[in-house]
């Protein structure tokens, strides 16, 4: 049996509050006073309540505000309250938001995508990709496919690009070579791990709305209908399911209606946009954040990052090394962290070693840019090419990849004892996919807020991990 937990307790209390059927009827100073009173206070005075999105907020002493902030279970807390009129709308559970559907923050390295699911999406791939141009014209992703490739084609490549928590895959992994043929350019990345970026919701209304206003009503029926087709496939897996639900749901009620999105469709593709976002309910409204509410979508991928670095020492400290990597010339970032994170994060800055990736977008300004530091190998898991590197003997970066000088740069990636994470690594691959995943999540979130560059092969923390997963492929040929 496990022992009392302070914090688990008070968790369940609100789990138990918030799913009765009378909590969305109570008013809400009721409910922010029921959320108040569990306020809990850790020895070094820090505040945490479970509130919003089934998600724990850590109040900064400096400014009064709420952060999205994972607890730190495993030390004593007591219930102490709060007072309520301290407490913002925000972080008060309105109740559906209880109900949303976990996933996965495992990116597609390591642990691959299911054949059964691959081989699903080939086929509907196949039955669709042969249309004709002139029919499907490619109204959005040309970047990625030829000038000659039919629509149909980008509506299954961005249905899971867009569904998927964090696009960086396995570079043999079966769901994108089946689009290998109709590729304009090799997709971002090397032979190992392809860093794709986060399609907006944007680019997929555009290939039905412009099909819409060309006077073709059943092409962009059908269109919707192969873009619900393939989110219902992507429903198999937890990495996919919550943003691949939550497009269904947008989609859906057009294919019963036809007519229903006619009118925002003939006015422009963001009325269409707005249209599909008005039908996502309450519950799955956080699969749609980064749409909605970018900041809000990068406070909850932070979140998630330090939740999967639960296993170090000290899990704040070990996802600031990663959130060291990100482009922050104008340095809004650490207002936008915890006091804890922002702590740490700011040993990192007076030492030279944020704004890693930078290099991509400044070193041709002549900016220099800090080598990381070096990785530590921990135990039998070791990097390509040296299966018998042993511990306490360090990588020098992954071949053919220049950018770390001499060594790794990023998190819980330092000589044991002087980095953040104290050179911890998960302990299995499904722990290192997860800390990565969640890693490129939170690069992806800060581009969208801060249109900062996505180095195209990866943040350096990110790429550094790969390393972890890389020599456990478990793919097959094709």
């Amino acid at each position: 049996m496990r022992p009392w937990n302070a914090f688990d307790a008070a968790e369940a209390e609100v789990r138990s509050m918030v799913s009765d059927a009378r909590w969305r009827t109570l008013p809400e100073p009721d409910r922010a006073h029921l959320i108040a009173a569990r306020t809990l206070v850790t020895r070094d005075g820090d505040r945490w309540l479970f509130g919003a999105h089934a998600r724990w907020h850590l109040h900064d002493p400096a400014d009064g505000r709420w952060h999205l902030a994972p607890p730190p279970r495993r030390l004593r807390a007591r219930q102490e309250g709060h007072h309520t009129s301290a407490l913002p709308a925000g972080v008060i559970p309105s109740g559906p938001d209880f109900a949303a559907e976990p996933g996965s923050t495992q990116a597609f390295v390591g642990p691959d995508v299911s054949g059964k699911l691959c081989e699903q999406m080939r086929e509907l791939l196949r039955a669709n990709c042969r249309k004709p141009e002139l029919d499907y014209p490619l109204t959005s992703f040309g970047d990625i496919f030829a000038r000659d490739v039919p629509s149909t084609v980008a509506a299954v490549w961005g249905t899971i690009m867009w569904c998927a928590y964090a696009p960086a895959f396995d570079g043999n992994e079966r769901l994108l070579t089946m689009f290998g043929e109709f590729l304009r350019k090799p997709l971002p990345g090397d032979e190992w791990v392809r860093w794709l970026p986060a399609p907006p919701l944007a680019d997929l209304v555009a290939l039905v709305a412009e099909r819409r206003r060309a006077g073709h009503p059943r092409t962009a029926l059908r269109l919707a209908a192969l873009i619900g087709d393939a989110a219902h496939i992507l429903l198999w897996d937890s990495r996919f399911r919550p943003r691949a639900l939550a497009l269904l749901t947008m989609v859906e009620p057009a294919l019963k209606r036809p007519e229903l999105d006619d009118e925002a469709a003939l006015r422009d593709d963001d009325a269409l946009r707005r249209a599909w976002l008005r039908r996502c309910p309450p519950r799955l409204a956080r699969a749609v954040l980064a749409e909605t509410d970018p900041e809000a979508h990068l406070s909850h991928t932070v979140y998630d990052l330090v939740e999967a670095l639960a296993f170090a020492p000290d899990p704040a400290r070990a996802a600031a090394t990663y959130l060291a990597d990100l482009s922050d010339s104008r340095g809004t970032l650490p207002a936008r962290l915890d006091h804890r994170l922002r702590h740490a994060y700011d040993d990192l800055r007076r030492a030279g070693l944020t704004s890693t990736s930078a290099s991509e977008r400044t070193e041709p300004d002549g900016f220099p840019v800090m080598p990381g530091p070096r990785f530590p190998s921990t135990g039998p898991h070791t990097g390509p090419g040296n299966s018998r590197t042993g511990p306490g003997e360090h990588f020098t970066g992954l071949p053919g990849d220049s950018r770390t000088g001499s060594g790794f740069g990023g998190p819980g990636l330092t000589r044991a004892g002087e980095g953040a994470a104290g050179g911890v690594l998960p302990g299995d691959r499904a722990g290192a996919a997860a800390v990565l995943g969640a890693a490129y999540a939170v690069g992806l979130a800060w581009s969208g807020v801060s249109g900062a560059r996505v180095p195209e092969r990866g943040f350096a923390g990110s790429a550094a991990l790969v390393q972890r997963l890389i020599h456990e492929r478990d793919d097959s040929p094709i």
